[in-house]
């Protein structure tokens, strides 16, 4: 898998645009082609996500920007997904926090923000809808930053950067004056994709090293059975690897991998091979659970 690479989570209120802003990230980074068709609201494709319109599952899609891959992970939005919410943020190394020009930061957002900050991630804040009625960017800024100051943000996290984007109409800016809702010219989402490329680290590890992949979140798949999402921590793994699941230090069982995907778009893509930093999904182990370690069986 590609070595360039980026691994941010996105935190968002549910009403401030997420879904739109994705969608133009992977419009425009032609991860799709105009004509595709695609659900509406892309990240929440959980469906009882779609009948409540809150984000359960994290959900993860990746674009490729400039010969750079980045894997861009959604966050449940409710304390009552504590756990997940930390495991979340534990695969990246940066995240957006996207919010609303006229409202502002969200209660409902606190939570994973403070997460955030304590695991020591530092946000890039995307104000969004710069262009709707009555948006008041400067009073949002400062609402942002007294938020960040309560929930023990440090001195390098309260130095954040941020960004004015419409992601109903495609375009992001670093200063508000280049808004076309302000008389500027921005026209794409290229400020928001460059300061991702230069603010958020590229992910740790060695892909020399023996093999550490941490599952994060389950899924299930009817063909190929339970399913393993995480980060590579270190070494690498493909199909038809002899692993041990371990769990701290107990080994809970050993078997075979039978598939490594990676994420393209929306899709779930089979890759011959990933390594240290990427975010992938692995088949052929019945026996694993949220937190266990894949290992090297040797």
């Amino acid at each position: 898998m590609s070595r360039a690479l980026r691994n941010i989570a996105i935190i968002a209120h549910v009403d401030h645009g997420k879904t739109t802003l994705v969608d133009q990230l992977l419009r425009q980074s032609g991860t799709f082609r105009l004509n595709q068709k695609m659900d509406e609201r892309v990240m929440d494709n959980n469906d009882l996500e779609k009948e409540r319109g809150i984000t359960i599952l994290a959900k993860n899609t990746a674009v490729e920007y400039n010969g750079t891959h980045i894997n861009i992970v959604d966050t449940p939005g409710h304390a009552d997904f504590g756990g997940e919410v930390e495991r979340v943020l534990g695969m990246v190394n940066g995240v957006l926090l996207l919010v609303d020009a006229v409202e502002g930061p969200m209660p409902q957002t606190r939570f994973v923000t403070k997460k955030a900050l304590a695991l020591g991630l530092k946000p890039i804040v995307v104000i969004n809808k710069i262009d709707r009625p009555g948006a008041r960017p400067d009073w949002v800024l400062n609402q942002t930053f007294d938020l960040f100051d309560k929930l023990g943000a440090n001195d390098e996290q309260l130095d954040f950067h941020v960004i004015y984007a419409s992601g109903l109409n495609g375009w992001a800016c670093l200063d508000l004056k280049d808004a076309p809702s302000h008389g500027g010219s921005a026209s794409d989402m290229k400020p928001l994709f460059e300061t991702v490329l230069k603010h958020v680290p590229t992910p740790p590890g060695d892909p020399d090293a023996p093999l550490q992949l941490q599952l994060a979140a389950l899924d299930y798949s009817t063909f190929t059975g339970r399913l393993g999402i995480g980060r590579v921590l270190n070494g690498r793994i493909k199909p038809g690897q002899q692993v041990v699941v371990m769990n701290h230090d107990k080994q809970i069982s050993s078997g075979r991998i039978n598939q490594v995907l990676g994420f393209q778009g929306l899709e779930r893509i089979p890759v011959e091979s990933a390594e240290a930093g990427d975010i992938i999904i692995i088949s052929g182990l019945d026996e694993i659970g949220i937190g266990v370690t894949i290992c090297d069986r040797d």
